[in-house]
């Protein structure tokens, strides 16, 4: 059986088991490979993708149930590293292993298209769950604010530009 579906805005067709996880035909059928298997039972947040614009756990997401989903994981989230929450994890140095860093970013930049101006406390709600091995919580929820700060000056600077056009 054929599940369709859209990753990084690219149409895709796997003739796969329609119960693997979405984790495993992104890493091992389309080598996509900056998703991590954390877990394996969607509780450290690793393997954060979105799925229809929504941070959702990929390890335990079974393929049939992405059918023409459209699918976006961190290799699609800005095709020049330039994405809000990558410059300011970039500019705070944020990972120290880096292996939850995919993750951590997928849900960030999820978090911030629902609530763009967030409070400390609504920033450690919201990255709830996502567990990073090394404790850099303290760099994420700086990182989190920053590029918060990031994207409404870029908002700011496009609706400047637009005006004058």
């Amino acid at each position: 059986m054929s599940i369709q579906l859209t990753i990084n805005k690219k149409k895709v067709s796997l003739d796969i088991d329609p119960n693997t996880p979405l984790l495993w035909a992104l890493r091992d059928h389309l080598s996509l490979k900056g998703t991590k298997y954390g877990c394996g039972i969607a509780q450290c947040g690793a393997c954060t993708v979105w799925v229809n614009g929504e941070a959702t756990r990929s390890c335990v997401l079974p393929l049939s149930a992405v059918a023409n989903a459209d699918v976006t994981t961190i290799e699609g989230l800005s095709e020049k590293g330039d994405h809000p929450v990558q410059v300011a994890w970039d500019q705070l140095d944020v990972p120290q292993c880096g292996y939850c860093q995919a993750g951590q970013i997928m849900t960030a930049a999820s978090f911030l298209k629902k609530n763009p101006k967030p409070s400390t406390t609504e920033i450690i709600d919201g990255m709830s769950g996502n567990i990073c091995r090394c404790g850099t919580y303290h760099r994420i929820q700086e990182a989190v604010k920053l590029a918060s700060e990031i994207a409404a000056k870029k908002k700011t600077s496009s609706t400047k530009k637009s005006a004058k056009a």
